[in-house]
């Protein structure tokens, strides 16, 4: 097997050299300083702290990871707004670095069930229409295949991941159902939409707290995990991110059910709940708390991935025209500014960084993650982590094209 490291630096000398198909103009002039819109300053910084795509969310070794396929479905974005090749450039070294020529995807294996990792097929989706390069289909089938067979509650809910059974997370929405309704439209299987329906069903079902209003992180059928709820199943808290992944699940895979769904309307009946979940927990600064029911309590902290993920749903569900009410508008033009103004600084090399990032939350494993209130706001914070990083950069695109409608 070739070794991936010279693999990974000889297609990117190459694809620094040559255009993609389908575009023959020339690469976008490189432009830098204050004056670029923030979702090529935010790309540029990144593209500069992690020339190789593969060691993306503080990594020494390559993997195939939903961080990964996030930066990598921004970053397709912004080569949409800017046509700049050196981002698509980057999308396609971390495609062909990962995938060998014959379509086996390095550090993958299906039968982990592990619902994160199909999160990726939605950059090659792209990267396959645009080339058509089998490889890439085979990939995706791959994944396809591993949600054919994936591990589900006793009414259809896709596992979070066969280490996690019986649990379904907010977090596994954004990771699972868009790609399934990417693949339901792109390759005609439309009965996948009623699959990805019924997984948007179960999560309300379950994970919604009517008395708070927002949705908590996780729900464990069997009630057997320390953190679920003897009565409900439900995890203790409402986590900021993972009510973030729900809501970009919602405004993603929109764009691929087809409008004369009959589960269309429902799908927009929860996106509708989200919304106003949303703005009713926004706070005064624009943004939102790590631990969405206790905000302002001792050692709870403004945090940027679900700011960015929120404002990201509410900028592109107006856009859209999901949501046509003003507050809607407001809501999401007031979150991105704040996290312009309060949680994004310029560095002296000239990158500019997000700051306060949760690094990561989970619920169960080992060490035991109870999804107490303690737990949350002790995680590490950090900067630039991806899962801040990507959103941001999709809410800046949405936020470019909102701002002067």
């Amino acid at each position: 097997m070739h070794n991936p490291t010279l693999v990974f630096f000889f297609l990117l000398l190459i694809f620094s050299c040559k255009q993609q198909p389908g575009n023959n103009a020339e690469s976008a002039s490189e432009k830098t300083g204050e004056d670029e819109p923030l979702y090529v300053q935010m790309a540029d910084s990144e593209m500069k702290r992690n020339p190789d795509p593969r060691l993306l969310d503080f990594r020494d070794k390559p993997k195939w990871e939903y961080t990964n396929g996030l930066i990598c479905s921004a970053f397709l974005k912004v080569y949409d707004k800017t046509k700049d090749l050196k981002y698509y450039n980057y999308v396609k070294s971390y495609a062909d670095s990962m995938i060998t020529e014959d379509a086996e995807i390095l550090t993958y294996k299906k039968t982990d069930y592990n619902i994160d990792r199909v999160n990726p097929g939605k950059f090659l989706m792209e990267l396959y229409e645009q080339t058509g390069d089998q490889k890439y289909k085979m990939a995706i089938d791959t994944l396809r295949d591993q949600m054919r067979r994936h591990p589900r509650t006793s009414d259809g809910g896709f596992w979070h991941k066969k280490v996690y059974p019986h649990q379904m997370w907010l977090d596994g929405l954004y990771m699972g159902s868009p790609f399934l309704a990417q693949y339901a439209a792109q390759f005609d299987e439309p009965e996948l939409f009623e699959d990805v329906a019924n997984q948007v069903y179960l999560i309300d079902k379950y994970a919604w707290d009517p008395k708070k209003g927002l949705y908590f992180h996780g729900w464990d059928e069997s009630r057997e995990q320390r953190w679920s709820d003897p009565e409900t199943g439900r995890s203790p808290h409402a986590w900021g991110r993972a009510m973030g992944w729900f809501a970009m699940a919602l405004v993603d895979m929109l764009d691929f059910f087809p409008a004369d769904h009959p589960k269309r309307q429902d799908i927009l009946g929860i996106h509708h709940k989200m919304a106003e979940a949303i703005i009713k927990n926004q706070d005064t600064s624009g943004l939102w708390w790590q631990v969405l029911d206790q905000p302002g309590d001792e050692g709870n902290y403004l945090e940027a991935s679900a700011s960015s993920m929120f404002t990201y749903f509410l900028l592109k569900s107006v856009n859209e025209g999901y949501l046509n009410e003003e507050a809607y508008k407001k809501a999401g033009i007031k979150g991105y500014e704040a996290i312009v103004e309060k949680l994004i600084k310029r560095n002296d090399d000239g990158t500019i960084s997000l700051t306060q990032v949760c690094g990561v939350a989970g619920l169960g494993g080992n060490p035991y993650r109870d999804g107490s209130y303690e737990y949350y706001v002790n995680e590490v914070i950090r900067d630039n982590d991806p899962k801040g990083v990507g959103p941001f950069i999709l809410a800046s695109i949405e936020y470019a094209n909102i701002k002067y409608k």
